[in-house]
């Protein structure tokens, strides 16, 4: 009786955990409804001499309905590690194809890209930012100036969430088997870009939960679980800061190696 009674404990500190990240979350939401300006360059600030310096631009792109704000924290996390060539992305709520938000996401990169003198860019999806940016870098070449993508609860199989009735065209793109996700699962052998997908072991939005892996044979991905995570509070919580944080800083080192996806 003691594993099932920790197993129910574990869930309830998770939904608790998840309840106080919405909170927490609702309260930032409306800082991120503003489109963050352009700046012509990030500023390069002084790093101090016990962090790693941040590489080269990374945008953070957020999920289904949501804005900016969802990353807040974990732009401070990284901003105090080094990395100060952060950009968060707005995309409209009432977005209606993956595949349109790709193009307009392409933009973005190019332009992060030639703002930083042609550096390749990293990309950081929540949920369904996490899928437009796997689009972008599979279907339309994106692999090109993005060496790396970080997803966070993304439903990469789907989810049946997506089943339930709702007023969102793009709701249908979610939804396991659709159109969207039958053109992501075709051959991908010119896809060079190295995804690390993680998800929340408690997430009751990407349903089955392990339809937040990725697993496709032309592409490099490591999927990693966080223990007593939700779907909304994943982006914030520490390990998934360290683990975005490590992934980045390897990349920042050097040409990434070969890992094994566990």
């Amino acid at each position: 009786m003691t594993i099932p009674f920790q197993r129910t404990a574990a869930t309830v500190r998770g939904a608790g955990a998840e309840a106080a990240a919405l909170a927490h979350h609702l309260v930032r939401y409306p800082t991120g409804i503003p489109s963050e300006h352009r700046p012509r360059r990030c500023p390069d600030r002084p790093v101090p001499p016990d962090v790693h310096p941040g590489g080269g631009p990374v945008l953070l792109l957020h999920g289904f309905v949501d804005n900016r704000a969802v990353f807040t924290p974990l732009r401070r996390a990284l901003h105090r590690h080094g990395w100060t060539h952060l950009h968060a992305l707005n995309h409209s709520p009432l977005t209606g194809d993956v595949r349109a938000a790709a193009v307009l996401l392409a933009r973005h990169v190019e332009w992060a890209a030639r703002a930083h003198d042609g550096a390749p860019v990293a990309l950081v999806g929540h949920s369904l930012g996490g899928l437009i940016a796997r689009y972008y870098v599979q279907r339309l070449g994106g692999h090109a100036l993005v060496p790396v993508v970080i997803t966070l609860a993304t439903p990469h199989a789907g989810t049946t969430a997506a089943l339930l009735p709702n007023p969102f065209p793009i709701t249908r793109q979610l939804r396991p088997g659709s159109d969207l996700l039958a053109e992501l699962g075709r051959p991908a052998p010119r896809c060079t870009t190295r995804f690390t997908c993680l998800q929340g072991e408690l997430d009751e939005v990407v349903r089955p939960r392990r339809n937040a892996r990725l697993d496709h044979p032309d592409l490099a991905a490591v999927n990693l679980t966080v223990p007593g995570a939700g779907h909304i509070g994943l982006p914030a919580h520490p390990r998934t800061v360290a683990a975005v944080r490590e992934e980045l800083d390897r990349w920042a080192a050097g040409p990434l190696t070969e890992r094994h996806a566990c």
